[in-house]
């Protein structure tokens, strides 16, 4: 049977109930699995499917027939789930909300993650250290360490402008580690 849109329309602009159901047992699959693609639920597919028929047939007038119907339709079905999405996405819960248990509610307890001045004269402490013990590093190692740890160049970048080989590179660099590695040691025990 051959669908002839555009007279099912006019037929329905003018509130003929026939041509409502026509149209939608014409396309109601369609939309149903169109929607089902995006939304992945099967009965949140219907209500949506549902739905864009009801906006379809209130915005009927503003159909222009110079487009393709099931174009229109397809674009009410996606904007409609695009709004489910929108919608879903903003149904959050605070986090001061208690949550609800069996024995009653519970509280949330988060960590406090700022630093106090104890934390922060030990993390000054620490940096001295590791600065203190680049420092005492013989030269060729200092400027290796340094290019590759605070200016986060690459060995390849260090070998061009020590004009020393890639190989040469990675080797100081190993031994400068494992030389921290020793004097911060030596400093822990010290302390």
């Amino acid at each position: 049977m051959s669908l002839n849109i555009s007279e099912l329309i006019e037929r329905a602009l003018n509130n003929d109930q026939q041509a409502y159901t026509e149209i939608v047992d014409h396309y109601r699959d369609r939309i149903y699995h169109f929607v089902l693609r995006m939304v992945k639920d099967p009965a949140q597919a219907q209500d949506l499917t549902q739905e864009t028929f009801i906006k379809a047939f209130r915005a009927l007038d503003s159909f222009n027939s110079d487009y393709a119907f099931t174009t229109w339709l397809y674009k009410i079905a996606s904007n409609n789930c695009i709004d489910f999405f929108r919608k879903k996405r903003l149904a959050t819960t605070s986090l001061d909300t208690p949550i609800q248990a069996k024995d009653g509610e519970l509280k949330r307890d988060f960590p406090n993650n700022e630093q106090g001045p104890e934390s922060e004269l030990i993390s000054k402490e620490k940096t001295n250290q590791i600065e203190t013990a680049i420092d005492s590093l013989p030269e060729k190692y200092k400027k290796a360490i340094l290019l590759r740890h605070t200016q986060d160049k690459s060995y390849e970048e260090i070998s061009e402008e020590l004009g020393i080989p890639l190989g040469t590179v990675k080797v100081r660099i190993f031994r400068a580690r494992e030389m921290l590695k020793a004097k911060l040691k030596e400093q822990m025990r010290a302390h």
